[in-house]
């Protein structure tokens, strides 16, 4: 199963052992974990050292290791060089895409995610209607900008009515970052595996955003975040605690719906990016995107 690798305590260092990513605290080794089991490495404390055998190890895996600031919020992502063996075919096609098909595959994206809000929404007890009415008017390219409706709709009755997203702010806020940094490094890997170029997105385009692809691809997968952050914050309260980042770094591994069955997150992301890259090369868009899981599956999450 895939894993993410939570560093937040100041002083530990990062080896390579014998196909195990080794965990050391003063020179002796508090754990380890098999490298083919690793998803992401996320390290907040900044006191942190590695060795760069187990960088190069990592980027041989296409694992990415994510470099956070006191907020949760990524500032950096370690990410290999190469990813698949059509890489420079499939990256040139990704830019030489046309403009109605990358607005196209953004309006699918889109729907996806506000079909997934709300869904979120109803297991929370809240009416879905709106959002569902919304997913209907959402155009080529999402032009009259449905995600930002459906946003203003959704935010206080997901998380409170005095909730407002700052990725600059702490509490629920800082639980938000934390769960999108485990969905961007997931993201990251996925695209990178595909053979895409992670810069190039669809509408993230912020020119010092190195991730904007992956940016792009996690927006359906987000409400999966919002729905364990408010479960953490209804029974343990708001803090970034090792319960609190053990229960969002095991969204990757929650089942769904995809296609005639079902599948982790993770694998989800793969299939997305993976399709993406096929629609590029190909030139017709066929994009795997997940559907929202039943209610009971979405008021698990976060426990």
């Amino acid at each position: 199963m895939d894993q993410i690798i939570d560093i937040a305590t100041e002083g530990r260092h990062l080896s390579r052992d014998r196909g195990f990513l080794k965990v050391s605290q003063d020179g002796s080794e508090i754990g380890r974990t098999p490298l083919d089991q690793i998803a992401g490495v996320i390290v907040h404390a900044h006191g942190t050292t590695w060795s760069t055998s187990l960088l190069v190890e990592l980027a041989g895996r296409g694992v990415p290791v994510v470099l956070c600031a006191a907020n949760h919020a990524p500032k950096s992502v370690l990410m290999p060089l190469e990813g698949h063996h059509a890489q420079g075919a499939r990256m040139r096609a990704q830019w030489q895409a046309k403009t109605p098909f990358i607005k196209q595959a953004w309006k699918r994206i889109i729907i996806a995610k506000v079909q997934m809000q709300a869904a979120a929404l109803d297991m929370a007890g809240e009416a879905r209607a709106p959002l569902d009415m919304l997913t209907r008017k959402i155009t080529s390219g999402d032009g009259t900008n449905i995600e930002a409706q459906a946003a203003r709709y959704y935010w206080p009755r997901m998380m409170g009515a005095d909730f407002r997203r700052d990725t600059g702010a702490d509490d629920a806020n800082a639980l938000l970052n934390y769960g999108y940094t485990v969905l961007r490094a997931a993201a990251a890997r996925s695209v990178v595996a595909a053979g895409l170029h992670p810069t190039i997105g669809l509408f993230h385009a912020n020119r010092g955003n190195a991730f904007a692809l992956a940016d792009d691809l996690l927006e359906p997968f987000r409400p999966l975040i919002d729905c364990a952050v408010r479960a953490i914050i209804r029974d343990r309260g708001p803090l970034v605690d090792t319960e609190a980042k053990q229960a969002l770094a095991r969204l990757i591994a929650t089942d769904l719906p995809l296609g005639e069955g079902v599948t982790p997150v993770s694998v989800a992301l793969s299939k997305l990016a993976t399709s993406l890259g096929q629609s590029f090369e190909t030139e017709t868009l066929s994009l795997v995107l997940p559907t929202p899981p039943d209610p009971l599956t979405l008021a698990g999450l976060g426990k």
